[in-house]
């Protein structure tokens, strides 16, 4: 049955299927970013997220924003780089926004969604147009901020769908960041790995809520 808010446990349940997920789809995200970069992403994905599962399963989760916090933490310490510090900052900047909430609904999804690809931009420089994971984060962001009086399940449905269309809108992009952007016209037709992270954990999100 669809689940109209979330407690902090459901929360950490949440966390760790998106862990999962991200832990089964290394190949998809490793041959995405071979495409355009070194091909590590994938494999640093993986890592970052194993660690943040090792992390929620240690324990009970304090609130709903120290289990997203904790998700970063443990994703800025276990992968270094680029993606370890874009994906560490997305979770803990998001968790912050949640301090004191003691569900999560629609109005939380949007708050965390927004403070972390505030905090993405802020940190790494890229906006929507640049083939980076801001052109899957911020859409899911904008659409969550114009869902946030709907029922959860349906705020994530169409949330989930703005993500994936962010990703799909990236494969005609040419990258502004990282290795990819010295390929310039050769990038076109090539989705950015790490926006395709940002669905799979968006994607884990939409199937908890609407189980």
């Amino acid at each position: 049955m669809p689940k109209t808010s979330l407690t902090k446990d459901e929360v950490k349940s949440m966390l760790l299927l998106a862990c999962e997920r991200i832990i089964a789809a290394e190949p998809q995200l490793s041959e995405a970013d071979r495409n355009l970069g070194d091909g590590d992403h994938g494999l640093g994905m993986q890592r970052g997220m194993t660690a943040a599962k090792e992390k929620l399963e240690a324990g009970d989760v304090e609130s709903i924003e120290k289990a997203f916090a904790s998700v970063g933490m443990a994703m800025m310490s276990s992968m270094g780089g680029a993606s370890g510090a874009i994906f560490g900052t997305f979770f803990r900047n998001g968790g912050k926004a949640l301090a004191g909430k003691e569900s999560f609904d629609a109005a939380a999804l949007a708050a965390f969604l927004q403070a972390g690809v505030d905090g993405v931009k802020q940190r790494g420089g890229a906006a929507v147009g640049d083939k980076t994971v801001v052109d899957a984060m911020q859409p899911a962001a904008e659409k969550a901020a114009t869902v946030t009086d709907q029922s959860l399940p349906d705020a994530i449905a169409v949330v989930n769908e703005a993500a994936l269309g962010g990703m799909e809108a990236s494969k005609g992009m040419i990258a502004k960041f990282g290795r990819a952007k010295t390929l310039g016209e050769a990038c076109i037709g090539f989705p950015d790995a790490g926006a395709m992270s940002v669905t799979v954990i968006i994607g884990a999100f939409a199937d908890y809520i609407r189980a």
